[in-house]
């Protein structure tokens, strides 16, 4: 069995699937998404298609080392993405050639079903929306997540800590002592800042604190892991063993990964089995679509280490949009907060490739992300 093709599919600013296909009739999916970089890291994978056209698939983990290594200049986002989502193809395809689950050829399950957990939003100036908290709660899921509303000032005026204080009180009501929640700081916060408001809100024991800096400033993690007894979460924005091994060494409690950006199935495996010495536990990042959150799923049955896994999609019935690429969508639909092993070969699910290459788009100037700036005019973190 030989590689016979590799092409990407642009559904959107946030949905790059990659297909790599063999002489023998079988294909392999992978989601190489780099939020509203799509464009980008297509041009990558062309690239690095030679090193894989003609080659046996099987050998994932031989294929890995030469897409991130062999072109010189290796890791950043782009190039990590652009091997992530070959990865994950090239484990789709190993697993339908071994007619078994990825996470059966990675050791078998560890678990029987995976915990979920997906966000409360909530309005304009609002950390969290309480009702949709409650919701979420009531159909079963055990841990739910916000984002800290933004701008964020170095240094917040106290009504802006006062509110942050309030809006995490009102989701503790609301989700009640049997289920958790989580606050996503999005790298908006100072030093200083993350330190004031781990202290404010303490007593409504949140889940963790995620990513509360920018993950150029991992070095200075340390300084708030130390003065908190709020867990503190990171990871979505590193991408390699070495980029976690510093806060590893910071004492986080939670890594985040995400499978679509860190090197695929093979270095978020890795990752996973180095926090597991640090008792970290993993919770891989995941705002995309079917494909990116199937091979999480693959992923967190075969770590002992996992604790949540994080999806934005609509996952409450087999109907969802979001699932609409997928033959068979209940896969992935979830039940009471969870979704149950999938069985399936390779990442579980089966893609309407008809239904693909009629969505695929052409590479158009993306929308991006909101532009922040502070009332003086200057730049402020999304």
């Amino acid at each position: 069995m030989k590689i016979s093709s590799v092409e990407t599919f642009i559904l959107g600013e946030r949905q790059l699937l990659v297909r790599i296909g063999t002489d023998a009739g079988l294909a392999g999916w992978g989601d190489a998404t780099l939020e509203h970089r799509v464009g980008t890291v297509a041009a990558a994978i062309r690239e690095m298609s030679g090193l894989l056209l003609g080659k046996d698939p099987l050998p994932v983990t031989d294929h890995w080392n030469r897409l991130m290594r062999s072109g010189f200049y290796r890791g950043g986002a782009v190039l990590s993405s652009a091997v992530a989502g070959l990865d994950q193809a090239l484990w789709d395809l190993r697993g339908r050639h071994y007619e078994a689950p990825i996470h059966v050829l990675l050791g078998g399950p560890v678990r029987e079903r995976v915990r979920l957990y997906t966000h409360t939003w909530g309005s304009p100036g609002q950390t969290g929306n309480p009702e949709r908290a409650r919701e979420l709660a009531e159909r079963g899921y055990t841990l739910v997540k916000a984002s800290i509303a933004g701008p964020v000032d170095f240094l917040a005026r106290p009504e802006h800590v006062a509110r942050f204080v309030a809006d995490l009180e009102a989701l503790r009501e609301a989700v009640g002592p049997g289920a958790d929640f989580a606050i996503d700081l999005h790298g908006r916060v100072s030093v200083p800042h993350a330190r004031r408001l781990a202290d404010a809100v303490a007593h409504t024991a949140p889940a963790f604190l995620e990513e509360p800096l920018r993950p150029e400033h991992s070095r200075q993690l340390e300084r708030v892991t130390a003065a908190t007894t709020v867990p503190i979460a990171v990871g979505e924005r590193l991408f390699s063993r070495e980029e976690f091994l510093p806060v590893l060494q910071a004492g986080i409690a939670i890594a985040q990964p995400d499978l679509s950006h860190a090197g695929g199935i093979t270095e978020c495996f890795r990752i996973a089995t180095l926090a597991e010495s640090f008792d970290v536990q993993i919770a891989p990042h995941c705002p995309l679509g079917p494909v990116a959150l199937a091979a999480c799923v693959q992923l967190d049955l075969a770590v002992p280490n996992f604790y949540a896994q994080e999806h934005i999609i609509d996952l409450g019935s087999a109907a969802s949009d979001d699932l609409s690429i997928l033959t068979d969508p209940g896969v992935l639909v979830a039940r009471d907060g969870h979704i149950e092993r999938p069985t399936g070969p390779g990442l579980g699910i089966d893609i309407d490739e008809e239904l693909v290459r009629q969505r695929a788009e052409e590479v158009g100037i993306p929308h991006g992300n909101p532009a922040w700036d502070y009332p003086d005019g200057s730049f402020a973190e999304w």
